[in-house]
């Protein structure tokens, strides 16, 4: 990395500052929270509203709030993202950290369909492909983004008399029974699938959001239960939950943290 410019990292530094509290600040306010000389702050707050990336808040003399230059590069930044891809890179970074097949799926009616996928490299690993279809209710990214649904919309399309397919014998076939089941994974935030989809493996699952904090997809590490264990599953499940989060916010989200 080449030398930092500190005229533009100050700069940078309070664009930042707006996306905290009301999103309005004066000069005093950039002054305190920095600790930047007042004319330092005052000369990057004429530049930043005369190339109107912050403009003055209507009725608030000396405040500022975001313009609509942001806007503009955030819309223009929106527009060339991809999905597949943003979680193709997320997921490669996964499973170089934990050596496991990873995944990042959507739902579409009771099926997930596969976008990303990363190898694992050990010998004993999960087969599967991108573009593979299954049954959600089957799968730790499935059953994760079920249970992000309203209750109204999840009700549609998995009615209480529907006839749930099993693809092992651990597969959850009742509906009331899933639905118990999605209740702990929305208060968890994460998803278990225990040889649910394959006899010989489990998964953990966690949810991505996109700049509007809807989940759009869920990313799952897949594990052979020959490397499965109850004390290996809480370092997956950070993992999976971190490898989420670093796809959400690509996607634009900010967490509330």
């Amino acid at each position: 990395m080449g030398r930092l410019v500190p005229a533009v990292t100050r700069a940078l530094d309070i664009l930042e500052l707006f996306l905290d509290g009301d999103g309005t600040l004066s000069a005093p306010d950039i002054v305190r929270r920095l600790q930047l000389p007042r004319t330092t702050v005052h000369e990057l707050v004429t530049t930043l509203a005369a190339r109107k990336y912050i403009v003055p808040v209507v009725g608030q003399p000396g405040r500022y709030r975001l313009g609509v230059r942001p806007y503009q590069l955030g819309a223009r930044y929106a527009e060339h993202l991809d999905l597949a891809a943003e979680g193709q890179q997320v997921a490669r970074s996964v499973a170089e950290t934990c050596d496991e097949t990873v995944h990042v799926a959507i739902l579409e009616d009771t099926d997930v369909i596969y976008i990303a996928k990363v190898d694992s490299t050990h010998a004993v690993r999960m087969v599967s492909a991108a573009g593979r279809r299954l049954p959600a209710h089957c799968t730790s990214v499935g059953k994760m983004l079920l249970a992000s649904l309203p209750e109204q919309e999840l009700a549609a399309r998995i009615p209480d008399d529907a006839g749930l397919a099993a693809m092992t014998p651990n597969s959850i076939t009742d509906p009331a029974a899933l639905r118990e089941a999605l209740a702990e994974i929305r208060a968890r935030g994460v998803a278990v699938e225990s040889r649910e989809s394959n006899p010989d493996v489990s998964c953990v699952a966690a949810p991505v959001r996109d700049r509007t904090g809807q989940v759009v997809a869920a990313l799952s590490i897949s594990v052979p239960m020959i490397r499965w264990s109850d004390e290996r599953l809480g370092e997956l499940e950070q993992l999976a939950v971190k490898g989420a989060a670093d796809l959400s916010e690509r996607l634009g989200h900010r967490s509330a943290a």
